[in-house]
């Protein structure tokens, strides 16, 4: 109904913002890692928004990024997992760690966020792993992250062809991702150095 709202920051609350926009405030619910640091009163943003609709009323919940969206209504579609559950889960964690978390099998850093317990992040696990894809999340992470310059892109190119090689082998996707986010990558190592210390941690 409402895709996004450009305005004004009016007020920031503990999990809540009100925007402003042509005289009007809207009471829009935000994950706590966009308070403080990514919004501050007065800022002039665009919100990208999800409209809850109850039977004792209507709560809109809001994200700087389209992506962010998308990934709180993926999360909406897990069974047990209401709008707060799903706000929660990204206020802990960023969309792309969720996504690499899933397709990990890493219920453990699931577990981290707020009100999740290692049942409902293996439950999730469960649920999304097949709507989710490695080379889509690569892809992702890549466009989010390609305002952070020439030497992060370069290195997520190197972790992905890593990935890509090692499920070439014969590893699974998620033997596959675990192993290599155990290498402690730096900006000098190339796909070849990446792939030998990953098939060590396998």
């Amino acid at each position: 109904m409402i895709a996004y709202i450009i305005g004004t920051v009016a007020e920031v609350g503990e999990n809540k913002i009100i925007l402003e926009n042509n005289h009007m405030g809207y009471n829009i619910f935000v994950p706590s890692t966009m308070l403080g640091s990514q919004l501050r009163m007065g800022d002039e943003v665009k919100v990208y928004t999800y409209l809850n609709v109850k039977e004792d009323a209507m709560q809109l919940y809001g994200f700087l990024s389209k992506d962010d969206l998308e990934v709180f209504q993926l999360l909406l579609g897990v069974n047990g997992i209401g709008p707060k559950g799903a706000l929660g889960i990204l206020s802990g964690l960023t969309a792309d760690e969720l996504r690499f978390a899933v397709l990990a099998d890493d219920a453990v850093t699931i577990s981290k966020a707020p009100g999740i317990g290692k049942k409902t992040a293996q439950k999730l696990i469960l649920e999304l792993k097949d709507k989710l894809n490695l080379q889509d999340a690569f892809e992702q992470k890549l466009a989010n992250q390609a305002v952070a310059g020439p030497g992060q892109s370069g290195l997520l190119d190197a972790r992905g062809e890593a990935v890509e090689a090692l499920t070439a082998l014969g590893y699974s996707g998620a033997d596959a991702l675990r192993a290599v986010k155990l290498v402690d990558i730096t900006e000098d190592m190339d796909v070849e150095v990446i792939l030998k210390l990953a098939l060590k941690a396998l």
